[in-house]
């Protein structure tokens, strides 16, 4: 059915660990379902690998740079070679934050004001605008690589000194609230979960633990919130030309209002990630939900019934 496929993994990125780590997991999942799979490593010579590897289809793996801002999605676009997830365009406009927010105001949907910063230029020319506490993050960098809250200016420089590392970094007021992720599968919006300390999550029965960070899904929100924010993520979602499958991460604020912070065109992908994990409240299994992105890849997915998930 998919012929054989190639999990591309690893690279060369500041997640290289965990894009490893996705990689493997997704190729575990695959070999389970009998698919014909090869895992390669693109920090080494994998272009010659996919020329001569005889590959119907890839499943990118890859996080970061060299996997979700294009590059890969256009190479294996000249070999001719299907691919999940989000095409050329999609994904470099999710991977840049300036742009992904330009495109979202110009549509009207919420996102926090932002600005670039100049090297050189103090703290106190951005807390004129935004106030404290201040985000301080690449521009061209997922998750939250790189990304400071400065509550002072005795932090600021060192900041944007770590931001500046990985190339552009923009300044934006650090919204108080509650952080959410929305997994996007095709045209379905996955429960939401709610991310936070174990301090935050005194009043609940939290689902998940790693470390000092808690993640409740089905989060704790009433059914029109619940609709607001799926909503809200698949316009987002569109709007940057993602497609396939992705995350959405969000801000709550105070007043309760959702604020956009970014698209993740290849989010995790091992058990424990954030996506499988709101995938198996939905009914999803983790080899299945592998199956049903590979499936994409033929235009016509498999059509797995997705419990919870607003189409």
């Amino acid at each position: 059915m998919f012929g054989k496929v190639a999990v591309l993994m690893g690279g060369t990125s500041a997640e290289r660990e965990v894009s490893l780590q996705t990689g493997e997991a997704v190729f575990a999942a695959l070999q389970r379902k009998g698919v014909e799979v090869e895992l390669i490593d693109t920090k080494y010579d994998y272009i010659t690998k996919l020329q001569e590897g005889n590959f119907a289809r890839a499943f990118i793996a890859l996080h970061g740079r060299g996997g979700e801002d294009g590059t890969i999605q256009g190479l294996l676009e000249c070999l001719n070679i299907p691919y999940t997830g989000s095409n050329v365009l999609g994904s470099a406009l999710a991977m840049d934050k300036v742009r992904s927010k330009r495109v979202w105001q110009s549509l009207g949907l919420a996102t926090p004001p932002f600005a670039i910063w100049e090297p050189g230029t103090g703290i106190e020319n951005y807390v004129k605008i935004f106030g404290l506490p201040l985000a301080v993050k690449p521009v061209y960098e997922g998750s939250s690589v790189g990304v400071t809250r400065v509550n002072s200016a005795s932090s600021f420089d060192e900041a944007c000194e770590l931001a500046s590392r990985y190339g552009i970094v923009m300044i934006e007021p650090w919204i108080i609230g509650d952080e959410y992720t929305v997994g996007i599968l095709g045209n379905d919006a996955l429960p939401s979960i709610l991310i936070g300390s174990k301090a935050d999550f005194y009043d609940y029965n939290a689902k998940y633990i790693a470390e000092d960070t808690e993640y409740l899904c089905p989060s704790p929100l009433t059914l029109q919130e619940e609709e607001n924010i799926q909503l809200l993520a698949k316009q987002a979602f569109k709007a940057v030309g993602a497609s396939g499958w992705g995350r959405v991460d969000l801000i709550r604020d105070l007043n309760g209002d959702f604020w956009l912070l970014e698209v993740n065109t290849v989010p995790g992908m091992t058990s424990h990630s954030l996506v499988p994990k709101a995938a198996k409240v939905a009914g999803l299994e983790f080899d299945e939900l592998v199956l049903e992105i590979l499936s994409m890849t033929l235009g016509v997915a498999t059509k797995v019934k997705v419990k919870g998930a607003n189409a």
